[in-house]
């Protein structure tokens, strides 16, 4: 089963499109978004593409072919949910893959700094640095598959991929950013 991870699409319509061209390609079982969906956020700047009510339209058709598993982002209120025909207001989500638990979560409550209770081997997964992370931390594998639409500290837009035991972050051109084996 092959998992794909974006986060942070802040209303940009050419990443949201550029990310389910990659989708296409990819070709996952399911497509995780990690928060952040329709408002760009008071600290981050207007993209000239900023078109939230079309990346609420795009998300919601992708949704009818292959439902959508979502987390609210700190940029998400309960008038997005009103626009998404899909339930992205949890603060997180646990997920069963091939025998691991994932907990995946925006990142504005626990975070890599700050896990929740987690088993040795568990995977959390969060989004809201922007910036890609695969590593392991008090036994638990941490992992961010960056932003699609605003990375930071010089990192590319990104998304991730797991598959096989192997957590892999992407670019849009198909390079490896970070990569790590899980099983």
């Amino acid at each position: 089963m092959k998992l794909m991870f974006i986060s942070d699409i802040h209303g940009s319509l050419f990443w949201l499109e550029r990310a389910l061209e990659k989708v296409e390609e990819e070709q996952p079982d399911s497509l995780i978004i990690l928060g952040d969906f329709l408002y760009h956020g008071p600290r981050n700047p207007l993209q000239k593409d900023y078109n939230p009510q079309e990346v609420a339209n795009k998300l919601n058709a992708y949704n009818k072919n292959k439902p959508i598993t979502a987390v609210r982002g700190n940029c998400d209120a309960e008038v997005d949910q009103m626009l998404l025909e899909f339930p992205m207001m949890g603060d997180y989500v646990m997920l069963l893959h091939e025998g691991r638990r994932i907990y995946a979560t925006h990142g504005h409550g626990f975070s890599i700094e700050h896990l929740p209770a987690l088993s040795e081997k568990d995977i959390f997964i969060q989004g809201h640095t922007h910036i890609p992370v695969a590593d392991v931390k008090e036994g638990v594998y941490v992992l961010n598959p960056g932003s699609i639409s605003l990375p930071k500290e010089n990192n590319p837009n990104s998304y991730a991929i797991l598959e096989g035991g192997q957590f892999i972050v992407k670019d849009f051109e198909g390079n490896v950013v970070k990569k790590i084996t899980v099983w």
